[in-house]
């Protein structure tokens, strides 16, 4: 199975390492997958001091010059632009409509409109997706169903990095919809109160240096959990069994309600600017 990336610029953390991951999936999978083609609207990286010619040189990927040879070629196609998610709609405009098995990453979408919007194409064209963050996938939350909850999480930036621990209240609050949030904020930290449908209250505390973790009360028992499985190993091997089988394995509805925890939350904190 040969794997397409259409990516925004290819030289990027996600697109570095995917290759690697993707290779070890396979083979623990039995599946025969490839990266194979690439695709980049900017040639040169901003974050890296390589172009597209010398990333597809360095991880024997051969360049496409258009999204379309891309898709054309590619069985399966990862669309990146991680840090890019207003880019998604118009990539996932151009990958769709060939019905390929498509992976979205994270962030999925920059709203929930423009997330609907892209769902919407997929299903028009017969085209299955899914998206997540990795940290859906950290091993240490499975077998909580806590009745609430903090999750603390850091990165460079809050409105880049919020999703991951958005997706992780996602998961612990499985069945219930997102009611509504707020946010305060000191400097570049932010204190976020969730509540949902069901009763259950969660607090999301960013600060650029903070590790990814969960405490969790139930039944007025704690327990405090640092997310340290190899949670990104387990999206590939999990992206790597949907291009293999074709059942996706995060429901648009998941998706749907990360989206609108991080936008509830984005534009609570936008208020406070």
């Amino acid at each position: 199975m040969k794997i397409g990336f259409v990516d925004y610029y290819i030289a990027e953390w996600h697109a570095n390492n995917y290759p690697a991951w993707f290779a070890a999936a396979g083979k623990e999978l039995g599946a025969d997958v490839e990266i194979a083609y690439a695709w980049a609207e900017k040639y040169d990286s901003p974050a890296y001091n390589m172009n597209t010619d010398e990333w597809c040189a360095k991880y024997g990927v051969k360049k496409c010059e258009t999204i379309e040879e891309l898709c054309e070629k590619s069985d399966a196609i990862v669309v990146l632009s991680p840090s890019n998610p207003e880019k998604h709609l118009r990539y996932a405009e151009k990958v769709l409509p060939y019905g390929k098995l498509t992976y979205i990453d994270k962030t999925f979408a920059p709203d929930v409109a423009t997330a609907e919007k892209i769902f919407e194409l997929g299903e028009k064209y017969g085209a299955k997706l899914f998206s997540s963050s990795a940290l859906r996938y950290a091993t240490e939350l499975k077998g909580l169903a806590p009745d609430s909850f903090i999750v603390t999480g850091g990165g460079s930036n809050f409105p880049e990095y919020l999703v991951h621990q958005a997706e992780i209240a996602s998961v612990l609050t499985s069945g219930e919809s997102f009611v509504g949030g707020s946010v305060t904020r000191n400097g570049a930290q932010r204190v976020c109160s969730l509540e949902f449908t069901g009763g259950k209250r969660a607090t999301l505390i960013f600060s650029p240096s903070l590790p990814f973790t969960v405490c969790a009360e139930t039944n007025g028992e704690d327990a405090f959990r640092e997310l340290n499985s190899d949670y990104f190993a387990a999206l590939i091997r999990d992206i790597t069994g949907f291009f293999a089988r074709g059942v996706v394995p995060v429901a648009k509805e998941e998706t749907l309600k990360v989206m609108s925890i991080r936008e509830a939350l984005i534009n609570a904190d936008e208020k406070l600017k």
